[in-house]
């Protein structure tokens, strides 16, 4: 079919239609949404011909962007405090170990030189936050494991993209000195970090001043600010996508306006372009060329899922000792591949270096059928292992002042602590500043409109209307545990 603009928007509006009717039954089918975003790209292969790596690897990275922005938006900063020394091994030291060990196996098994062994090795190293946070989901994992599997996902991408430019670096220019790539690594980690740090805190002081005409617009101005974060930090050569992430979390973690509305656009823009890449994914694979390599790609997917990975996890976190054997067993199990390696095969093919086809598809088995046979089965290892509780509920009310015109004033989420103060007190015993008002009170998933005789209890969620300059100040004030002046 002749490639036209009209073509063209026609095959996004069916990936977009078709990926989001493929994620409403996926659950149903127990298959991970993953698996069928991959397989209606092939499907559709038959019909549009699209074999572009430069525009995949741009729509890829722009994909990335949002994805780890996303789930940065919604990382707890006091979990991944407790875990961030074995996430932080896991994503340097276990991707370069996951990288060698399966890098060695492409070797022989792809009849491959070494540089192009250890190529392959980078592309597949890496967990995947999209793939991570997808299939966690609403799965009550116990704390610690699951902030140490997402805070790995969301950096240690910086660590195999930075080895898979660094091998083709090599590939394409042998005389380059390995001392200037180690330098750069630190170059890039260190100003990435840096970097993410001071523009998280510009960001949120953009989002919380800055007065737009309509609430819409500041989840764009969100993502515009997470854009620019990879893209200032890039051109610098540092690590764009740790800059976003660590940006993402610093955002995420302060007092926002419309806190609401910039996480569920962001969650939904995150899954859309979730689906694009694994149904590009699908259309990039021709399969045809498949079965002359099938049986490399399954061998080589099993060993990384059996062998490479739990020997980089139990390697990186052999001094952590607030681990079980089973805990470390469940983290090697659940390093699900997806969008990134997508996005590095593609490196191989921009490059035009010897054997990028090969690479590429042996990469369609390794996301596959990671997707296939460690997505399906996290959720009943986890209960095998005793490392599950029930599934999370997901928030049954959200309130939101929605202005199509200026405004001071918000509506404000405040969780109750057990300590605080004003539980058991009744609302017009609670002292609040002017112009404030308790809108709403969530109790056990159930709204009650608040009178001046309800009482506040432990754990109720409150919604109050208030001046925006009085955010931080209101949570303070009725989370505290003496009281505080309310002028």
């Amino acid at each position: 079919m002749e490639i036209t603009i009209n073509n063209m928007t026609l095959l996004l509006g069916l990936l977009l239609l078709v990926g989001v009717i493929t994620a409403k039954f996926s659950t149903r089918l127990g298959v991970p949404s993953l698996i069928l975003f991959i397989i209606v790209g092939m499907i559709l292969n038959r019909y549009f011909f699209f074999d572009n790596a430069s525009i995949t690897q741009f729509i890829g990275t722009l994909a990335l962007i949002i994805i780890l922005f996303e789930g940065g938006l919604q990382t707890k900063w006091n979990n991944v405090r407790r875990v961030y020394k074995p996430a932080l091994s896991l994503a340097t030291i276990g991707v370069l170990v996951t990288t060698v060990s399966i890098g060695v196996a492409a070797k022989y098994i792809l009849d491959l030189n070494w540089l192009e062994g250890m190529l392959f090795g980078a592309i597949v190293g890496s967990t995947d936050a999209a793939a991570v946070f997808s299939v966690l989901g609403n799965k009550n994992i116990k704390p610690k494991i699951s902030s140490t599997l997402e805070a790995e996902s969301g950096s240690n991408d910086p660590m195999a993209i930075f080895l898979t430019v660094a091998f083709l670096q090599l590939i394409q220019f042998p005389a380059l000195n390995p001392a200037s790539l180690i330098v750069s690594f630190f170059w890039q980690m260190g100003m990435g970090l840096v970097l993410g740090l001071a523009l998280g805190w510009t960001s949120v002081w953009i989002i919380n001043r800055i007065n737009l005409d309509s609430s819409g617009l500041y989840p764009v101005l969100s993502v515009s600010l997470a854009i620019f974060t990879y893209a200032f930090t890039s051109i610098l050569d540092a690590s764009g996508l740790l800059a976003v992430y660590i940006m993402a979390i610093v955002v995420g973690n302060q007092e926002l306006t419309y806190r609401h509305s910039i996480v569920r656009f962001n969650e939904g823009f995150a899954w859309m372009m979730q689906i694009v890449m694994f149904i590009l994914l699908g259309l990039l694979v021709f399969p045809q060329h498949l079965p002359s390599i099938a049986w490399q790609g399954i061998v080589l997917s099993i060993l990384l899922i059996v062998v490479a990975r739990p020997l980089g996890v139990y390697l990186s976190l052999a001094l952590a000792k607030n681990f079980s054997i089973k805990e470390k067993f469940f983290i090697s199990w659940a390093g699900l591949k997806g969008a990134v390696p997508i996005v590095l095969a593609t490196y191989p093919m921009v490059a035009n270096i010897e054997n990028n086809e090969v690479i590429f598809n042996v990469v369609f088995f390794v996301v596959l059928l990671s997707a296939l046979i460690q997505g399906t089965t996290i959720s009943p290892l986890a209960n095998y292992l005793k490392l599950a509780g029930e599934e999370k509920s997901p928030v049954a009310h959200s309130i939101e002042l929605v202005s199509i015109g200026k405004t001071n004033n918000e509506m404000l989420e405040v969780f109750i602590n057990s300590d605080a103060h004003i539980t058991n007190k009744a609302i017009k015993n609670i002292n609040l500043p002017d112009k404030t008002l308790i809108s709403a009170v969530i109790r056990n998933n159930e709204l009650i409109t608040p009178m001046g005789d309800t009482v506040i209890k432990a754990n109720d969620t409150l919604y109050v209307l208030a001046d925006k300059s009085q955010r931080k100040r209101i949570n303070e004030l009725l989370n505290s545990k003496g009281g505080l002046n309310p002028s």
